[in-house]
């Protein structure tokens, strides 16, 4: 494994103004540690990533591609690195480890609803929206994860608009695929509220 700790820097971010902190300056201050780009582990997280619905069906090129627009970094257990309710800028592929998706109830307690293994992809529509992220995302063990930004997908977009819109179109689907299903739960409980 390539260590380097040399800190990733967004081009777009850091044009954006010093008024807000990038991603890897949130995620270095919780103590996650840069290991490199994405690419230095394009074939573990092609293989990875055809298992993730909004990047299965990217050809190994692409995923060397995107890597090139992605970092690396280990983090230990017990950090909190996605907060319900703050915004998104960013989402991660768990390359290694485990990882506890926290949603608070209505006595504001923390409930587990998910863990995340390997190969899953969270934070992502709070990436892409901009809306307070719907849970929270807490190491349960140490992690590998290859993060992306909206900086850096921003920038796909421009260098790499074939790539990008290819990940746009997966998104439409993913969303489209997580509406219906939405939908078909809404109409089971109207419909079993309208039997009672």
């Amino acid at each position: 494994m390539q260590t380097t700790n040399a800190a990733p820097q967004d081009q777009a971010a850091a044009t954006a103004g010093a008024g807000r902190r990038t991603p890897h300056e949130r995620l270095t201050a919780l103590g996650l540690v840069p290991v490199g780009r994405a690419n230095d582990y394009a074939e573990e997280i092609h293989r990875l990533m055809s298992r993730t619905p909004l990047f299965s069906g990217l050809e190994i090129e692409e995923t060397r591609k995107l890597g090139g627009f992605m970092y690396v970094y280990e983090a230990p257990p017990g950090v909190t690195i996605i907060n319900e309710g703050e915004p998104g800028d960013f989402m991660m592929l768990l390359m290694d480890g485990m990882i506890d998706v926290l949603r608070r109830n209505r006595y504001n307690y923390p409930s587990r609803i998910a863990v995340a293994h390997v190969g899953h992809a969270l934070g992502e529509m709070s990436m892409f929206d901009g809306e307070p992220r719907f849970a929270s995302c807490v190491t349960l063990e140490n992690c590998r994860l290859a993060v992306l930004s909206r900086d850096s997908l921003m920038l796909v977009l421009s260098e790499e608009p074939e790539l990008g819109n290819k990940i746009l179109l997966k998104l439409v689907q993913l969303l489209s695929d997580r509406l219906r299903q939405t939908s078909a739960k809404l109409v089971s409980y109207l419909e079993a509220a309208r039997d009672t």
